[in-house]
């Protein structure tokens, strides 16, 4: 399907944290389509109050996070019947609030580690034997997320993670790999290995050029034997099909020190720059960045048709 006659509206921006990190995707994103021959209109957005013209025949939503992953701007494009990328409202919603997305893991029979959750109105601390992770349920690009170690820090933990929810989730910690596996169109891609120059994948080691942090290295793919390797990859896509998230999706997965896997969560709307993580399987995978953009409107068309 040639994009010589498609007007696509790139949507980026949004409310939430990761609103920077969504402009780099989106501007990616808007080259790429543009360079296959596409009417490109770019939209920057922080809630439902904006225009498309009733020329654009598919919405690329390219906004992480708040508004554009949790099942709000589907909701109003589907209200709008105007055709989108990637999952839908119910899946986004599972898929973004981690708690639901822990609890369908669990239900699937999908190994994640133990969890618990922790209301800050309460002034209960965690049960869970140390060390775990506190996070808010529903944020991605790792903000908010502390490793507690030693137990004079968790109650400045949980009042940093406060300040985005006062439900928190208050997870084992893994000690082991860090991995993500991209999924387009139900097959996995290349697996990727993180390892972050200094300390763990936050906010700054993911994104040095936003907040200073000295960066990660990346290895895709990631030097695994053959069975882990399946075992990885299979691992990724049973959490996205029970999540049912359409198109494509990127799964962060631990591989602990005796090899086993264990997803953390499941990403609808990953990094889309030539650099991010999904796009680096993709090309380990022999498709180059403008390709893969291609192949994700293919899809999301014939899955949505105007």
């Amino acid at each position: 399907m040639p994009l010589s006659d498609k007007t696509i509206a790139v949507i980026m921006g949004g409310p939430g944290n990761e609103r920077e990190v969504s402009m780099a995707s989106g501007n990616s994103v808007s080259q790429a389509l543009s360079d296959k021959g596409a009417t490109v209109v770019d939209l920057c957005v922080k809630d439902r109050d904006f225009e498309l013209k009733d020329d654009v025949d598919l919405v690329f939503n390219v906004i992480h996070g708040t508004f554009g992953e949790d099942g709000s701007l589907q909701r109003i494009l589907n209200e709008r019947r105007v055709p989108y990328t990637g999952a839908g409202v119910t899946s986004s919603e599972l898929a973004f609030d981690k708690g639901l997305s822990k609890k369908c893991f669990v239900e699937n029979g999908i190994n994640t580690p133990a969890f618990e959750f922790v209301s800050t109105d309460d002034g209960i601390l965690p049960s869970l034997q140390k060390p775990f992770v506190i996070k808010p349920p529903k944020e991605g690009s790792s903000i908010g997320v502390h490793i507690i170690k030693e137990e004079v820090s968790i109650t400045e933990a949980m009042e940093d993670v406060s300040k985005y929810d006062k439900i928190i989730l208050v997870e084992e910690f893994i000690e082991g790999k860090e991995l993500t596996v991209g999924v387009l169109n139900g097959e996995a891609l290349p697996v990727v290995h993180i390892q972050p120059l200094s300390g763990f994948y936050d906010m700054n080691n993911k994104y040095p050029w936003l907040g200073g942090g000295e960066g990660s290295e990346y290895f895709c793919p990631a030097e695994l034997d053959e069975e882990t390797t399946r075992r990885v990859q299979s691992i990724a896509i049973e959490a996205h099909r029970a999540l049912g998230i359409e198109i494509y999706s990127r799964v962060d997965v631990i591989l602990s020190e005796n090899d086993i896997p264990y997803v953390l969560e499941v990403n609808t709307i990953p990094g889309m720059t030539e650099t991010s993580l999904l796009p680096k399987a993709a090309k380990a995978n022999g498709i180059k960045f403008g390709d893969l953009c291609q192949q994700i409107v293919q899809l999301s068309m014939q899955l949505r048709k105007k």
